[in-house]
């Protein structure tokens, strides 16, 4: 049996969205009624933040790299990470960074979910998915996304 390596404690968070403010919420596979934005952790250390946020929005969602305008918030996330995922990390690492981007796509863009990783999709009204997320960090970025995708 080989063993994963560990995670590395910097992710990307991409809140995916319409034109009009309609924001695609994904449920996680691993916890039930677990919805969230795009998230995903670096693959190396050098991997670049935008990188990782494409790889990941193209991984979960299926939504090209070409496909929207990628922005970055410039906004960072710190916090514990959450008891039932700590095993994935090396011993001793408890926090995460979390470098948040937008991602503005055409409000008929398909999505095609990985099915290891996420259940179902929906699109929701920015303040009703804010209200949706399990992830206060992810619900402060879509409550700011009237602001920052002016």
């Amino acid at each position: 049996m080989t063993t994963r390596p560990y995670k590395i404690p910097q992710s990307v968070l991409v809140v995916i969205h319409t034109p009009d403010l309609d924001v695609l919420l994904i449920n996680r596979a691993d916890a039930s009624n677990f919805w969230q934005s795009v998230t995903g952790a670096k693959d190396h250390e050098d991997e670049s933040w935008e990188a990782t946020a494409r790889r990941e929005v193209y991984e979960e969602t299926g939504i090209a790299p070409d496909v929207g305008t990628l922005t970055d918030w410039h906004l960072e996330n710190v916090y514990d990470i959450y008891p039932r995922w700590l095993h994935r990390y090396a011993p001793g690492v408890t926090r995460n960074t979390e470098h948040v981007f937008g991602l503005c796509v055409p409000a008929d863009t398909p999505i095609k979910l990985n099915p290891r990783e996420h259940t179902a999709y929906r699109w929701l009204p920015w303040r009703e998915a804010a209200d949706t997320c399990f992830s206060p960090s992810n619900a402060e970025a879509i409550l700011m996304l009237p602001e920052l995708a002016a």
